[in-house]
């Protein structure tokens, strides 16, 4: 299984990935070892994130929504997917 998820730091501003485990990934990300998302401002907030049936289909969508360039509307995707 794969998850795509959506965290938001101090700082406003919103990241997209996608991984296997949701709760061990947003502890790396919090704990300062991923680069990309230092400059948000830590600690991250976990805000949503949604189990799909492989993590190939996850990394998919994750492209997908990164190409949207708009986090409120990937919010709600991941919403109405649940």
């Amino acid at each position: 299984m794969g998850y795509v998820y959506i965290l938001k730091g101090t700082s406003g501003r919103f990241y997209i990935g996608s991984c296997q485990d949701v709760e061990k990934r947003l502890e790396r990300h919090n704990s300062g070892w991923v680069y990309s998302t230092k400059r948000l401002g830590l600690p991250l907030e976990l805000v949503t994130s949604c189990e799909f049936d492989s993590i190939a289909e996850a990394r998919s969508i994750e492209a997908k929504l990164k190409r949207w360039k708009n986090p409120s509307k990937a919010i709600e995707f991941l919403a109405n997917e649940t």
